[in-house]
C-alpha cells in the first residue's frame, strides 16, 4: 500500500490534491479529524492534557480548545508539552489507520497534516508532497473559502511557515498557479508515479 503524506499552507490547494487522490482509492487520513476524534474519545490523552494544563480548560462539552490555544501560543514550552502529548496520540492512531487501511486491501492512504514533518508522521510515509501556491493566490483564496477580508486573510497566511519550508522539507513539491483543473492533472501524475514506484 502506498502512503503518501499531504502537507503545506493554508490556501494553496491540499483539498484539491487530497480529492484526486480520493479518486485514485486511496483513503484520506485528516490528522486534523483523528485529534478532534481523540479529543472525544480517548481517555488517556484527555488525562494527560489535564494533567498538564489544568482541568479548568475542560467544561460540559469538553476541552475548551480556544482557552488552551491562547494558552499555548503565549508559552513557548507550553506549546512544546501540547505538541510532546498531542503528536505522540495521533502518530498511534494513525498507525492504528493504515494497518486497518492495508488490511482492506486498499491501494493506498494519504496522510492530510499541517504539522506533517514536525509531528513524525511523514516517516509513516513512503513519500511526502508539499502543496504550495503564490501567497496572493492563496489570500485571494482564503477570503473567497472562509468569507472574511483581506487583511485577516494574509494575517492568516503571514502566520503560517513560508512555502519554502514546506518545499525544503518534503520529497516533492506541486504548485498551485495555473487553475484547479491543470493542477489536478499535474497531481494526478506525480500520484501515479509514486503509486507504481512503490
Amino acid at each position: 500500500m502506498t502512503v503518501i503524506g499531504i502537507t503545506g499552507p493554508t490556501g494553496a490547494g491540499k483539498t484539491t490534491a487530497l480529492g484526486v487522490l480520493e479518486e485514485m482509492g486511496f483513503r484520506v487520513l485528516d490528522c486534523d479529524k483523528i485529534y478532534h476524534a481523540l479529543l472525544q474519545s480517548d481517555l488517556t490523552l484527555q488525562q494527560e492534557l489535564k494533567d498538564r494544563f489544568g482541568s479548568a480548560l475542560w467544561g460540559p462539552d469538553g476541552l475548551d480548545r480556544k482557552a488552551l490555544g491562547r494558552l499555548v501560543w503565549e508559552d513557548a514550552a507550553a506549546l512544546a508539552d501540547l505538541n510532546e502529548i498531542t503528536h505522540r496520540h495521533i502518530l498511534a492512531a494513525l498507525r492504528r489507520a493504515l494497518d486497518r487501511a492495508a488490511a482492506e486491501g486498499l491501494p493506498g492512504a494519504a496522510v492530510d497534516a499541517v504539522a506533517l514533518i514536525e509531528s513524525g508522521a511523514g516517516e509513516l510515509c513512503q513519500a511526502t508532497v508539499a502543496v504550495t501556491a503564490p501567497e496572493e493566490t492563496r489570500v485571494r483564496r482564503i477570503m473567497a473559502r472562509d468569507g472574511i477580508g483581506e487583511d485577516y486573510a494574509r494575517a492568516r497566511v503571514r502566520s503560517q511557515r513560508p512555502s519554502e519550508w514546506y518545499e525544503r522539507h518534503c520529497q516533492y513539491t506541486l504548485v498551485n498557479d495555473d487553475g484547479q483543473e491543470a493542477f489536478a492533472r499535474r497531481a494526478r501524475q506525480l500520484f501515479v508515479r509514486l503509486t507504481e514506484r512503490s
